[in-house]
Formats: structure tokens, C-alpha cells, sequence
């Protein structure tokens, strides 16, 4: 498939509709009046089409649409235009698991973003004030339920997100991008008294949408979020979209997790080998390719991306951010940790913080994947637990079954440091690799290892204790009891007591330059080392302590990198090369054997929320691990099965006496287009009725037709 493939919509004749979509948009259609335009769509009702004349569906791969699409059963999303000339009724759609419950389909959640707007004219979303479901059903007899309902006045460039449960209409004067879950299910509350083209009142669905209907006061929120490519507009898990105000060039970054869906709602100019105007749509497949756009005007980018809470805890603050697949942080806040409060306190602090971080980008719990989290101290990550932590001061105390109470996440936990090497290795300066380790030279060192991909926690998940190997034996006291660690010889904390022995021992040393005893730092050595020999001593002993250290690491864990995160960093090359030197010369078979690269860590404070969120992943690369250049279903394919899998298909929905989409994907391990092209043929067949879902087919007549139901 071509980096740029320009869509072709299936237009739809509501009769609310104008005409603006076909004379000002450009839509080829014969239809009159033109309320929609589906511009991306899968949806049996309206499928896209390219230039060949196939379907998109027909003609994109599973790797096309990106390993982010792989969770779905169905593909996630659909864009449309819609031209409102009237209003459109105030209508409600049913969340996911209502939906998947009472109407065999999925809910909606969906955005609109206004590409223009008469004078005056607005939208309906959700109630101005929290109300009860007798005021709401009385509104709706009265005929005065747009009264409860907030009205925004708008303009090209607004949106308004609007989660599933939330009541709204499209008021006339409006034309509008809409973005939103593939579902085209809606429960319509109040049609103004309209008919149909045959003359007939329009079906409302009242004791329906007052079931669904979320009651309380509704406030929505610009995001006002950057991105690297523009400003983030809307977010869930099953669209992300990005608007783009171009100005001459820009560049859309392109990665193997997800396609992108571009829409033009104002200008023209090129996109790749593109031409382009309002109105046009373009799928981008899912590929390390960057695309190229040039001209004037405004860019809608959808995209499926996924989103995680990553949790750094500390003893004074926690850090917390809205990570997505890429290693982005969308958002990040800071919440006190007041672990004086006890340790349900913590935990409801880190809930909130989650909770705030969530709204902040418009996600809910159902969104995210889970909440990652690096805790220090001893962890045992498979049960969730800190088993004991000196800087918080627990025992045994459950934080990851505490947290997932509070915020309905799932909930991994795991060593901090250790997170911080998950985070430098998925997503920091050692994503190239599947194997490294990570050394934290602070007040002490602190270590991870990452082998195949995995984090090494070992027994009950404890973790590496990678500064508290012996190096010197009966050598520099540590404080963890023992004598001659690394830790005694590597840290921040050794440098300094190092660097204050030398100048107390050499009066004469040019350190005293910096004043007194009490200012000497990490840095003081380093910072004399070419004009004080003492000095130059100080760090040359440093360095050959902490080379022994990463020497020994890389003989017994047979690394790629070995990363080093910490102040002492700062140093850079004045750390690196020397300590790079010694490792090629003393590591097991030398030059013979396999090279380790010594780097610095580039997350920084990053790293911990980072590699929180990572923790949610599969392994440290599952975007890679699980792309699969398989295609997806398309028509040929099934042919080849149909029969087969037609008549077992048949054989269930007869035997259960049910008609489950969801059913026949799982038992017949198919997609959610399969199914439904399989339910569709029962009904053309008359073996079943979908409205309302009844099983016409006997079991009787089943076996007279096909044999026994039980082969």
C-alpha cells in the first residue's frame, strides 16, 4: 500500500441534511440532501473506498493498521463530516457494557470538532446541572428537555469530546468533523416532532436512554495538551486525535503501532504525493516512514494509541504522568506523599494523583491499560506488595491491591530502580537493546537488569542489590554492614568522603580553592583533575572502583549496554571513555568476545514514570514482538472457509439459541467483519431475525437441511 492513500466516503441522504459537503467539500454523490460523509469507516453500513475501487477494509493489512489495533475485536474507530442544515435529534449512546448486554454491539464515545459554523448556531451536550431521572423522563414528555441541556454557541476550530452516556445534538448551521467509536448504535430521545420519507413519526428510544444516560452537570474541558506534531484535541483507547495548523511545511511522525487517518478541514496543498483540499481524508499505514505535508490550513490527525499511569513513589513527592505506546509523557503532575499519614494515606494520595492525571487528558479508567509503579525498597512485584521499605517506613503492606481498590486499574509494582532500567531500555537510550543494566550512582548505587528483554527480579521479586557485590575484600565500611561493596567505592557519597581524605591529607591541594571542607561535591575532583595531581588521584580511584563493579556485571550477565544514570553523570565523556577503556581491556575474551557499550541514561527524572508505565507492557518492545504481517480478513479469504465456517456459525447460533457476534469470534476464532458478514447471510437466508434478535431455525429443520447439530 502507497505512505499516502487517498479515502473515497459512502455519503448518506439524512434528511436533516444540506449540501454543503457536496458543492463546497468536493463529496462525488448523487444524493440529496447529504447529511454525512463516512470518511473512514469499516462499518457495514457505510464501508470506505480507495481508488481501485475496493474497500479500504479489502485492501489494508493487519500490519497496516498497526499492533494497536490487534486488541480490538473490531476495527476502532470511524470519522465522518456531517452538515447539519437541521437539527439533529438529541440522542444518547449506550456505553460498552450496556450495549454489548442488551444490544449484541459496542457503545460510542465520540468528538466533534466544528469546521465552521453559522451565526448563532450551537450544540447540545449534556446537562447544564446535575439532575434526577424524574426531572430528565418529565422533560422529555413536556416536550422542555433541551431547557436542561447546555447550548454552546460555536465556531470553526471548538470541540467538545463527548464520552459515552452523554446526552447531546448537532444544531442546525453546523458542519462538523466527527471522530469517533465504530459503532453507529443510538438511542434517539426527542425528534421535534419529524417524520420520516414515508410519512412516519421517528422511532424514539426513551426507556432505553434513560437507562444509559449519565445524570450529573457536564463541563468540558479543552486539552490544550502539545504534541510533537501539534495539539492534542481528543483521547480514549480507541481514537487519539492531533489537530495540525500548518503553515507552509510539517511532518507527520509515522511508527509501526498504529495507522493514521488525516482530515482536511480547511486549506489545500500536499500530503506525500498528494494533492489535497477541505474535505479530504487520507489513510497513512502504520510504518516508520515519516510523511511530509506543505501548504496553508487545518489538519486532523486520528490515530490509535495507547495510554498508561506511570508512578514514580518517593518518600517526599509522587510523580505521576499519562504515558502513551511511544514513551511519550502527554501529562505529568506531582502529589505530596505524606507518608507520615500511614500507608492507606499514600495510597489514596497516588489514587487521586491518578485520577487527576486521567481527567486531565480526558481518559477514563477504561482507556488506560493499568497504573505502572516504582516503589523503593524490597518488592515482591508478582503479589503487588512492598515487602519492607526503610524510606517509607512498611512492612508488608499491599500498595498494588490498595491502589487498584481506589482507582479500578490494574496495578504492577516493582522495584524502583529496576523501573528506572525498564524505562532507559524501553524507551530511553537503550531501546535498541534487549539486554543492559543500569547502574544509579547517587548517595548509593542502585542497579537493574533487563535480560531478553525482562526484568531480572529474582527471589520474590527483590530485585539486584548490583551495589552491594564485593569488590574489595574487608575493603571501605558500607552501610549495609558489609565491608569492600561497590557502593563503598562507587557512589556520589564515596567520591565526596574520597575527595575530603585527599585535601585533608594534602593541605597544599588546589580543591581548598573552593573554600571550605563543607562545600566539596560529587564534582570537585572532576572539576581539578587536569591541574591538581591529588585530585586526578581522587577520580582515577573512583573510576577503577566502578570499573571492577561493571567488569564483574558484564562477564555475569553478558550485557549489550551498561547504562549509568545519577549526578555523577554530569561528567560525561570525563566517565565514560575511561571507564569504557577498562571494561574493553578487562571484560572475560577481550576484543574476542562480545563488545558491552557503556552510555549515559537520557531519561533523568523521566525515567521513573517511565518505566512505571513500562512495566504494563508486553516485556520491554511488545509493539515489535507482536507486529505480524498477517492480513486481515478480506473477502477472498473467506470464501475459501465459507461454507464451513457459515454452517458452524449456523450450528451454534441453532444450538444456543443465541445470535453473539462476540460468541462466533471466539468459538470460531474469527474477526468481528467475518461474524458479521456470517450473521448477515443467516438473516438473508431467514434462519434469523436481528431486530429483534430471534432464532427462526429449528433444530429440527436444522438437522433435515445440514445433518446433526452435534457434529
Amino acid at each position: 500500500m502507497k505512505k499516502v492513500v487517498r479515502l473515497y466516503p459512502e455519503c448518506k441522504d439524512n434528511l436533516w441534511g444540506g449540501v454543503a459537503l457536496r458543492e463546497k467539500y468536493g463529496k462525488k454523490t448523487d444524493k440529496d440532501p447529504v447529511g454525512e460523509s463516512w470518511e473512514l469507516s469499516f462499518h457495514k453500513d457505510g464501508p470506505t473506498k480507495i481508488a481501485d475501487g475496493r474497500t479500504l477494509q479489502e485492501a489494508v493489512t493487519k500490519k497496516e493498521l498497526g499492533a494497536n489495533c490487534d486488541g480490538f475485536p473490531f476495527f476502532p474507530m470511524l470519522i465522518k463530516f456531517i452538515d447539519a442544515k437541521q437539527d439533529l435529534s438529541v440522542q444518547v449512546h449506550p456505553s460498552d457494557d450496556y450495549a454489548l448486554a442488551h444490544e449484541n454491539s459496542f457503545g460510542k464515545t465520540e468528538m466533534w470538532y466544528v469546521v465552521e459554523a453559522e451565526p448563532g448556531a450551537g450544540l447540545y451536550v449534556g446537562f447544564k446541572r446535575s439532575v434526577t431521572k424524574e426531572e430528565y423522563e418529565q422533560a422529555i414528555a413536556n416536550g422542555t428537555l433541551t431547557e436542561l441541556l447546555n447550548f454552546y454557541e460555536v465556531k470553526a476550530g471548538d470541540c467538545y469530546f463527548i464520552p459515552s452516556g452523554t446526552i447531546h445534538a448537532i444544531g442546525a448551521g453546523c458542519l462538523i468533523s466527527e471522530i469517533q467509536q465504530n459503532s453507529n448504535l443510538t438511542y434517539r430521545v426527542y425528534d421535534y416532532g419529524r417524520k420520516d420519507k414515508n410519512g412516519n413519526l421517528r422511532e424514539l428510544h426513551v426507556e432505553k436512554a434513560l437507562k444509559v444516560t449519565s445524570l450529573e452537570k457536564y463541563e468540558n474541558r479543552a486539552l490544550g495538551i502539545q504534541r510533537s506534531f501539534g495539539e492534542l484535541i481528543g483521547a480514549s483507547k480507541y481514537f487519539t486525535t492531533t489537530k495540525i495548523e500548518l503553515d507552509g511545511s510539517a511532518l507527520i511522525p509515522m511508527d509501526k503501532n498504529t495507522f493514521k487517518c488525516v482530515s482536511v478541514v480547511e486549506g489545500q496543498g500536499q500530503i506525500g504525493d498528494e494533492a489535497f483540499a477541505a474535505g479530504d481524508s487520507f489513510f497513512l499505514p502504520a510504518d516508520d516512514d515519516n510523511v511530509f505535508v506543505f501548504g496553508h490550513g487545518t489538519l486532523i490527525v486520528a490515530e490509535v494509541r495507547k495510554y498508561y499511569v506511570g508512578i514514580d513513589l518517593g518518600g517526599t513527592f509522587i510523580k505521576g504522568g499519562i504515558v502513551d505506546d511511544l514513551g511519550n509523557i502527554v501529562y505529568q503532575d506531582k502529589a505530596p506523599t505524606e507518608s507520615e499519614g500511614g500507608a492507606d494515606k499514600v495510597a489514596e494520595n497516588i489514587a487521586a494523583l491518578a485520577k487527576k492525571l486521567m481527567t486531565a487528558v480526558g481518559l477514563t479508567s477504561g482507556d488506560v491499560v493499568g497504573l505502572g509503579m516504582g516503589v523503593p525498597g524490597m518488592i515482591d512485584s508478582k503479589a503487588g506488595t512492598v515487602i519492607y521499605s526503610n524510606n517509607l517506613e512498611w512492612e508488608d503492606f499491599a500498595i498494588g491491591a490498595k491502589v487498584g481498590e481506589l482507582t479500578g486499574l490494574p496495578v504492577k509494582i516493582a522495584n524502583d530502580a529496576n523501573v528506572a532500567a525498564l524505562g532507559e531500555v524501553k524507551f530511553g537510550v537503550a531501546k535498541a537493546y534487549d539486554n543492559a543494566i543500569l547502574l544509579t550512582l547517587g548517595t548509593g548505587v542502585g542497579g537493574g537488569i533487563v535480560v531478553d528483554g525482562k526484568l531480572v527480579e529474582g527471589n520474590r521479586s527483590a530485585g539486584a542489590e548490583l551495589g552491594h557485590s564485593v569488590i574489595v575484600m574487608g575493603g571501605e565500611q558500607c552501610t549495609c554492614g558489609r565491608k569492600g561493596c561497590l557502593e563503598a567505592y562507587a557512589s556520589a557519597t564515596a567520591l565526596i568522603r574520597d575527595t575530603k581524605r585527599a585535601m585533608l591529607l594534602h593541605p597544599d591541594s588546589k580543591m581548598w580553592e573552593i573554600g571550605s571542607i563543607d562545600d566539596v561535591t560529587g564534582k570537585t575532583a572532576f572539576d581539578y583533575k587536569d591541574t591538581d595531581v591529588y585530585a586526578q588521584e581522587v577520580v582515577d580511584g573512583y573510576l577503577r572502583g566502578l570499573a571492577c563493579g561493571i567488569v564483574n556485571f558484564a562477564n555475569v550477565f553478558r550485557p549489550e549496554v551498561v547504562i549509568l544514570g545519577g549526578g555523577v553523570c554530569a561528567q560525561g565523556d570525563n566517565l565514560v571513555k575511561p571507564l569504557q577503556a577498562m571494561l574493553d581491556e578487562e571484560i572475560f575474551a577481550g576484543a574476542m568476545g562480545p563488545q558491552v557499550k557503556i552510555v549515559i541514561a537520557e531519561l533523568g527524572n523521566s525515567a521513573g514514570i517511565l518505566g512505571a508505565a513500562a512495566l504494563l507492557l508486553d516485556g520491554v518492545d511488545g509493539a515489535e514482538k507482536t507486529e505480524q504481517p498477517t492480513p486481515i480478513e478480506t473477502p477472498a479469504a473467506e470464501e475459501k472457509a465459507e461454507d464451513g465456517k457459515f454452517l458452524a456459525a449456523l450450528r451454534l447460533v441453532v444450538k444456543s439459541r443465541k445470535i453473539s457476534m462476540m460468541e462466533l469470534q471466539r468459538k470460531l476464532e474469527i474477526g468481528y467483519v467475518a461474524a458479521g458478514k456470517l450473521i448477515d447471510k443467516m438473516e438473508e437466508m431467514g434462519y434469523i431475525s436481528t431486530s429483534p434478535n430471534k432464532v427462526l431455525l429449528t433444530k429440527a429443520d436444522f438437522e433435515k437441511l445440514y445433518g446433526s447439530l452435534d457434529e
